[in-house]
C-alpha cells in the first residue's frame, strides 16, 4: 500500500517540473544545421510541430538533431515511433556519423549559447502550471526532495533559482552523475535508512520506471509516470495497467500527496 507521505521524493526535471521543448528544438536545429548544412537555415513551424509530437522517442540528447533529419527525410511518424532505434542507426551509418560526435557538437553549441546569453537560453524553458508552488510546499514539508535528471545539474539549479526556488546543489543529480537513475535511487535510499524509508519516484519516461521496477532491492519504491510529460498514449496505457506504476495527472501532482494514489 502506498504511504500517504513519502520520506523521499525523487523527481525528474524535464517533462515533470520544467518543459524545455522549445529549447530542445532550437539547440537540435542549430546542431542539425552544423552537421548537415541545409540550404534553408530557418526551420518551418511544421518541422517544429512534428519534432514536438515525436519528442517522446528521444532517450538521449544526441538523438534530437537525428530526429530532425528523420523528419526532413519524410520518414513517416508511425515508423519513427515503432522503429526509432533502427532509424537512428541507419542515419548514423548513412552519413558516417558517431553518436558521441553529435553529442559533443550539441553540447558545445548549447554551452556556447549559455555562456553568451544565459537569459535567452533560460527564456525558452517554462515550468508546468502549479508546479513551482507545489515544489515550495514539498520543500517546507517533512519530505526530502531530490532532483534526478539527465539535464546538467547546474542548469536545473539555475532554472529553479530563476523561479525563486533554492535547492542545495547536493540534492540535484544531473547527467554529470554518469550513472543510471536506479543507481542514484539506490544510493539515496541506503543513505536515508534503507527499508525504513518511504521513497517515491516521479518520471515521465516509462522505460526509466521499468528499469527501476527490475531492481529487486527497489521493489518498495513507489513509481509514478507524469502523464503531462514526454510520453505517448500507448506508454500511458501501459502505466495505467501496470500495478507497480501509478499514472499521475498534473491536477493530482499539484495537490497533497494523499491525492497521488
Amino acid at each position: 500500500m502506498t504511504a500517504i507521505i513519502p520520506t523521499i521524493l525523487a523527481s525528474d526535471f524535464d517533462g515533470v517540473i520544467c518543459d524545455g521543448m522549445v529549447e530542445y528544438f532550437e539547440v537540435a536545429w542549430r546542431t542539425y544545421c552544423q552537421i548537415w548544412t541545409p540550404k534553408k537555415q530557418i526551420p518551418s513551424d511544421a518541422l517544429a510541430s512534428k519534432f514536438y509530437s515525436l519528442r517522446p522517442v528521444i532517450e538521449t540528447g544526441w538523438e534530437m538533431p537525428v530526429l530532425i533529419k528523420a523528419v526532413v527525410e519524410e520518414i513517416p511518424e508511425e515508423k519513427i515511433f515503432k522503429d526509432w532505434l533502427n532509424i537512428t542507426q541507419k542515419i548514423l551509418a548513412d552519413y558516417n556519423l558517431k553518436s558521441s560526435d553529435i553529442a559533443f557538437t550539441l553540447d558545445k553549441i548549447r554551452d556556447e549559447w549559455i555562456a553568451t546569453d544565459l537569459e535567452d537560453w533560460m527564456s525558452l524553458h517554462r515550468f508546468y502550471p502549479g508546479v513551482v508552488d507545489r515544489i515550495r510546499n514539498i520543500i517546507t514539508s517533512g519530505t526530502q526532495l531530490y532532483i534526478v535528471t539527465t539535464k546538467e545539474g547546474r542548469f536545473a539549479q539555475k532554472l529553479l533559482q530563476k523561479e525563486g526556488i533554492e535547492l542545495p546543489r547536493e540534492v540535484i543529480f544531473g547527467k554529470e552523475a554518469k550513472r543510471p537513475k536506479y543507481e542514484i535511487l539506490r544510493e539515496l535510499k541506503q543513505k536515508a535508512g534503507g527499508s525504513q524509508v518511504s521513497m517515491w519516484f516521479i518520471e515521465d519516461r516509462l522505460n526509466t520506471l521499468q528499469l527501476v521496477k527490475q531492481q529487486s532491492d527497489l521493489e518498495d519504491v513507489q513509481l509514478f509516470l507524469a502523464d503531462w510529460g514526454y510520453n505517448t498514449p500507448s506508454e500511458r496505457l501501459i502505466a495505467h495497467n501496470e500495478p507497480r506504476i501509478s499514472l499521475l495527472s498534473l491536477g493530482q501532482y499539484v495537490q497533497d500527496f494523499s491525492k497521488w494514489g
